[in-house]
């Protein structure tokens, strides 16, 4: 048995390993999938077109994919490593040499070039711990003549500052480059920002690592694909330098966000420009602008509570802004996407607590918007037409707390309906009073119209109803109101079950039935009941002599109507697949939904949800039997529970009467068999 130090040992070992970075378990992954090619390849995935490299993770080496465009795999050397001719994969490691030397192994010559034209190699040749993030020679030659002329046309100050920003004075790991952390270059201990993402990549001011951990004889040398420069400006001062931002500039003051924007921290600020703010309709604009809780949901949208850098955005991600929502933050090919769209101008302007990003398109939040507004977005437009010719828009549109339920445009299917004194009544009866969240409801809850009619809530397994309207979208909550999409215009209660049958000439036979059999009372009680009514149509459909019979025995009759009333509320909502109710009268119920239509014990129902204030009407055109009166089963002897196990029992006949002790009594129950049924 293994001692328990060897065990300690095992599982600190176990801990370090699962405690490998990002970057690290992407590497690792990159080699399983080059491991094919020869010791030390690495699998890298290279953008079509580009000369863009990735090493892969899991995800995109099934998707073939990098910010939505194609990629193709290719097999080199992972970092560390060289071919050695005649030999599989790249099974010798680099040489070690100085830092200097290392430059010109790994892709970065032109930052050698640079380091000895500045004096620096010197440095970078001797004795020491340093560590080099290189530009790689794509990321100089990528610079424009202007800023390239200007560092290399003073060697000795400028072009050596800038490479001393490129440096660090100790040996630095990819797995000592945590997210979020600083580290103090060798200009001036200016901070170089880091951020070491959940995907592998690795940034220094938003320039990525292309190539890392490479050893040298005094330090390490990280190449990466951009020449960074040093920040001092906090996300607020880039605010108030920027011409371009004066709008987001006054936004900002007057929301008291400023001090927020000059913390210490990292985030990452959508910026909207001026022409953004230019494209909102004024009325809007000025409404957020003169509403301050509005305006800092707005503002609070657009800023996301971490630093995310344009190069770390290989794919699509949702993000938490300190509004508390989520924005939808991709790329598709060179440009970064916000919900889908290509609206940011200029990516990547790195401040000293996080980074911006020029967005040209403002991002109202739900929280800052009207109904209206909320509705643009929505299936429901047909519905706000009708709210709008009714003239029902200052309800919509104003500061009262208010719920509207807004039937999608597919209940509309046949057209909409004419706006007269009546429909305008039923859609103010569509709006509640107070802002609610439908997460809140409850089963039994009594919700107020602007239309003085009371509604209620019904909680189901798959669904949750108002009346017979249930939702079919997610809440949308706006400044003061909230949008419920619904299925179906609703219907607000108008009676009991018996007034509302009473007031319905197709159940006239129902209701004189109902009060023969003396359930008038039961009915115009509280309650919740499903009733499913038989129509005049149904009753006619009887035979006669079987429909005599019934309307001439109170008892049977009030047996036959208690089948048809359960004594709970089910909307047809509320109906997937199958669902079963208890009658009144004891037997149970099975409702379905075929082809969009409720059937009842497989009947089709002729109209659902009838509300009624103690209850939902279903009108049925038959009448349905219980169980034990249905004409198949009906006899004058009880069931013998004996010969029902025995009728669904035939193996156990043959069984019996192969045993002489069980043949009588096998025959005996034959016998009694063929009496009740007239033979087989």
């Amino acid at each position: 048995m293994a001692s328990p130090s060897l065990l300690l040992l095992a599982l600190a070992l176990g801990l370090a390993v699962a405690a490998k970075s990002p970057y690290q378990q992407v590497l690792q992954h990159s080699r399983l999938r080059g491991r094919q090619h020869g010791p030390n390849v690495c699998a890298v995935q290279k953008l079509i077109g580009t000369n863009r490299k990735y090493f892969t993770n899991c995800k995109q080496w099934y998707q073939r994919k990098i910010c939505g465009k194609a990629t193709v795999i290719s097999y080199e050397c992972c970092p560390g490593y060289e071919k050695v001719p005649g030999e599989k994969g790249c099974p010798a490691a680099l040489p070690l040499s100085n830092i200097y030397e290392t430059l010109g192994v790994v892709g970065s010559a032109t930052t050698q070039l640079y380091s000895d034209r500045s004096n620096l190699r010197p440095e970078i040749e001797g004795p020491g711990s340093f560590t080099i993030f290189a530009p790689s020679n794509e990321a100089w030659a990528s610079l424009s003549a202007e800023t390239l002329d200007s560092l290399v046309s003073n060697v000795n100050i400028e072009l050596l500052n800038a490479l001393r920003y490129h440096m660090v004075d100790k040996r630095v790991l990819t797995d000592d480059l945590k997210h979020g952390t600083t580290l103090n270059s060798m200009y001036q201990d200016l901070p170089i920002q880091i951020h070491h993402y959940p995907n592998g990549i690795v940034t220094v001011n938003c320039a990525r690592l292309l190539k890392a951990d490479h050893h040298a004889t005094n330090g390490v040398v990280h190449v990466i694909d951009k020449v960074i420069a040093t920040t001092t400006n906090s996300i607020q001062q880039i605010i108030e330098t920027e011409d371009s931002l004066e709008t987001l500039r006054a936004a900002v003051a007057a929301s008291d966000l400023n001090s927020l924007l000059e913390s210490e921290g990292q985030y990452t600020l959508l910026a909207p420009t001026n022409e953004a703010f230019e494209k909102i309709p004024r009325e809007t604009l000025n409404r957020i602008l003169g509403d301050p809780e509005a305006l800092r949901d707005l503002l609070n949208h657009h800023i996301l509570k971490s630093a995310m850098c344009a190069e770390a955005i290989i794919a699509g991600l949702t993000m938490e802004t300190l509004e508390g929502t989520t924005l939808d933050v991709g790329c598709s090919g060179e440009e970064l996407t916000l919900n889908g769209k290509a609206i940011i101008a200029n990516k990547d302007v790195l401040a000293t607590n996080g980074v911006v990003h020029f967005v040209n398109e403002l991002l109202i939040p739900d929280s800052a918007k009207t109904l209206f507004e909320l509705a643009q977005e929505s299936e429901v437009s047909k519905s706000m037409d009708l709210f709008r010719q009714a003239g029902l828009s200052s309800h919509l549109t104003g500061s009262e707390q208010v719920t509207l339920l807004a039937p999608v445009n597919d209940a509309f299917k046949d057209g909409l309906p004419t706006v007269d004194s009546n429909m305008k009544n039923l859609l103010l009866n569509h709006i509640v009073k107070d802002q609610l969240s439908s997460k809140y409801l409850y089963h039994g809850q009594k919700l107020q119209t602007l239309g003085d009619r009371e509604l209620r809530v019904f909680v189901y397994r798959n669904n949750l109803c108002i009346e017979n309207a249930c939702i079919a979208a997610h809440d949308k909550r706006g400044r003061f109101g909230t949008l419920f999409s619904v299925d179906k215009m609703l219907t607000p209660p108008s009676g009991s079950v018996m007034d509302v049958l009473k007031a319905d000439h197709r159940f006239s036979t129902l209701v004189a039935a109902i009060q023969s059999a003396g359930l008038t009372e039961n009915l115009n009680r509280p309650g919740t009941f499903t009733v499913f009514a038989p129509t005049n149509e149904a009753f006619r459909a009887m035979p006669q002599g079987e429909l005599n019979k019934l309307m001439g025995n109170a008892k049977e009759l009030a047996n036959i109507l208690k089948f048809h009333i359960a004594d709970e509320i089910l909307v047809s909502g509320a109906v997937n697949a199958l669902v079963r109710l208890k009658s009144m009268q004891g037997d149970k119920l099975e409702i379905s939904m075929k082809n969009h239509v409720i059937h009842i014990n497989k009947e089709p129902v002729a109209e659902s949800d009838i509300m009624a204030t103690n209850g939902v009407i279903y009108a049925v055109n038959s009448v349905l039997q219980p169980q034990a009166l249905r004409p198949q089963e009906r006899g004058d002897e009880p069931a013998d529970p004996a010969l029902e196990i025995f009728k669904q029992a035939s193996a156990l006949s043959k069984v019996s009467q192969r045993n002489p002790r069980l043949a009588p009594v096998y025959s005996r129950l034959l016998a009694r068999m063929k009496e009740n049924s007239g033979g087989f």
